[in-house]
């Protein structure tokens, strides 16, 4: 059957994870709550201390700025429904609310792997050229790399949610995911898939390889520039101001290599554990992010630790204007 503009089904159904029992879905939806919960303050916390520090005013800090954004619109995309329909059993949502779901999630999905790449530039520049660092990483060049990465990733998205609205969906309206994504969604039209999975399918190579390539080259001449430090402290103090990045990208990009890669040599799992590994690489980096920044990030964590002393101790206040220094 060729696509066309008249489509069987009027709204979509969520269903999340086939196989849980109705009497788990409390439970379910509990702890996706509370997912939710600690990505909002945690981010929000981040952001917060953004907003008040000026100390925190750096490029780097700009990068992570853009990143809990776009942690926390993904995460606001996709789990309020998720949780309604294991909570309220309202999985249903509308067929345009579906396609502008998926396009979000393709959408913030890319953003974020352009601005990782963009952090690993960060630290290229901070160790192979550290006598150029404030002259090429500036705010305003960050400013502009950011923008781009905000910008110029709309188009795919923009373009598999276009090419597959139209198309006539009679297969059924039962989504097999936790959110909408183009393949959830496409492999509900009743027409040869092929012509919009492959387009759709080279679109997330891109965007998931590009940037990694890049983030692994950035870190193989990193790793040799440490080697080359003749002492063992320089080393280390070298390793640890990109550790917190590292970390940030290795929980984005390798359980996602990992599907991809296992879906395309063989690797077969249930339904089920599929989208529990999903939902973890999708919703553990924003969780855990936020303890990344505070705890192996210097200015963060000093900054945080003095926001706190202040609101707990109110003796603490007259030293408040050493603060913003805090991180100087």
């Amino acid at each position: 059957m060729s696509s066309g503009n008249i489509s069987f089904v009027k709204d979509f159904f969520i269903v999340g994870f086939p196989g849980l029992q109705p009497e788990y879905y409390g439970a379910v939806a509990a702890l996706l709550l509370f997912a939710y919960v600690c990505i909002l303050v945690g981010n929000g916390t981040f952001i917060a201390l953004f907003t008040l520090e000026k100390c925190l005013h750096k490029p780097m800090y700009y990068i992570i700025l853009n990143l809990v954004v776009s942690d926390l619109l993904f995460s606001t995309t996709t789990l309020p429904k998720i949780i309604a329909r294991y909570w309220f059993q309202a999985g249903s949502i509308s067929f345009t609310g579906c396609f502008i779901q998926m396009y979000f999630v393709h959408y913030f999905g890319s953003v974020s792997s352009v601005i990782l790449a963009i952090m690993a530039y960060d630290r290229y520049v901070a160790i192979c050229n550290p006598l150029r660092y404030p002259n090429i990483v500036t705010k305003l060049n960050i400013f502009c790399l950011c923008l781009a990465a905000w910008v110029l990733t709309h188009a795919c998205p923009l373009m598999m949610a276009i090419r597959a609205y139209p198309l006539p969906y009679c297969a059924g309206n039962t989504i097999i995911h936790c959110y909408c994504d183009h393949i959830s969604i496409t492999s509900l039209a009743c027409t040869n898939r092929a012509l919009y999975g492959v387009p759709a399918f080279a679109f997330a190579m891109v965007v998931l390889l590009s940037p990694l390539a890049f983030i692994v080259f950035s870190y193989c001449a990193i790793i040799v520039a440490v080697l080359r430090i003749s002492s063992t402290q320089g080393r280390l103090k070298s390793f640890s101001t990109c550790s917190p990045q590292l970390i940030i990208i290795a929980l984005y990009f390798l359980p996602r290599c990992f599907i991809y890669l296992s879906s395309n040599i063989g690797i077969n799992f249930s339904t089920d554990l599929r989208l529990v590994i999903i939902m973890l690489y999708s919703l553990f980096p924003p969780m855990i992010n936020p303890l990344i920044y505070c705890l192996r990030t210097k200015d963060v964590k000093e900054t945080l630790l003095k926001r706190i002393k202040v609101s707990m101790n109110p003796l603490f206040i007259p030293t408040k204007v050493n603060v913003s220094t805090v991180c100087v």
